[in-house]
């Protein structure tokens, strides 16, 4: 399969199947999909859409059943777990909805911790300031808001310079007002920095932010909305 330029992943018919015993649930069915380098992608779905299952997929968490996914490239599909290890390290940074950083560490240390493991780390304290957090570089997570640790998170997985940014339900945990200081950290970090970002919610508000709205439902991309003129975060309702 050739590669186009400028895309970042290329995903044909891509299937997941999960077996428990007899049970046998196809969590994704025939996605066929392509996100272009610096795109700002938002998969909206129901609970159990199989959002997570290929957003796993994509950050090397998980393999498909059948199909392919490209990474520039890369085959993803048929990987050894040496080339997913090295892949999820070098290219791809991962925000869940609960936040996973230290107690015992400051913002800035629990930002470090990646940027130790890294090539070409950005400073920990210019990837807070990306999120807004210079004032809260020396805070520990318990001194600080439940908004203000997922960006910290988001801090943490943008020092490492990924090529990726992929995020399940940031804001899950949230009310509208901090959500919204959050999806803004986001936007900000796709536009300067130009990071490819995926971000899954079942909330359709957000989808106005984004390059593109992509629809998941039982399994398959069920439809695809392009904006021709992204909203800003602060100007979202949901």
């Amino acid at each position: 399969m050739s590669v186009t330029p400028n895309l970042v992943f290329d995903i044909r018919g891509l299937a997941k199947t999960y077996r428990t015993g007899d049970v046998e649930v196809r969590a994704l069915r025939d996605v066929t999909l392509e996100i272009a380098r610096g795109e700002f992608v938002v998969l909206l779905g129901p609970s159990g859409s199989g959002k997570s299952t290929l957003l796993n997929i994509l950050g090397g968490l998980d393999v498909p059943t059948s199909g392919a996914v490209l990474y520039c490239g890369q085959d993803l599909a048929h990987a050894t777990e040496a080339e997913l290890t090295a892949y999820r390290r070098h290219h791809v940074g991962f925000v869940f909805q609960f936040y996973n950083l230290i107690p015992s560490l400051t913002a800035e240390e629990n930002v470090a911790l990646v940027t130790d493991i890294s090539t070409t780390p950005m400073a920990p304290g210019d990837a807070l300031a990306l999120v807004g957090l210079t004032t809260r570089r020396d805070h520990f997570p318990a001194q600080l808001s439940g908004g203000e640790q997922q960006r910290v998170a988001i801090a943490r997985a943008i020092a490492k310079r990924p090529e990726v940014l992929l995020c399940d339900e940031p804001t899950g945990a949230l009310d509208i007002s901090t959500g919204i200081v959050v999806l803004d950290a986001l936007a900000r970090v796709n536009q300067e920095l130009g990071t490819t970002t995926l971000v899954i919610t079942h909330n359709a508000g957000i989808a106005a932010m984004a390059d593109r709205m992509v629809r998941v439902t039982d399994g398959r991309i069920t439809g695809i909305e392009r904006h021709t003129q992204r909203v800003p975060a602060a100007t979202l309702s949901w």
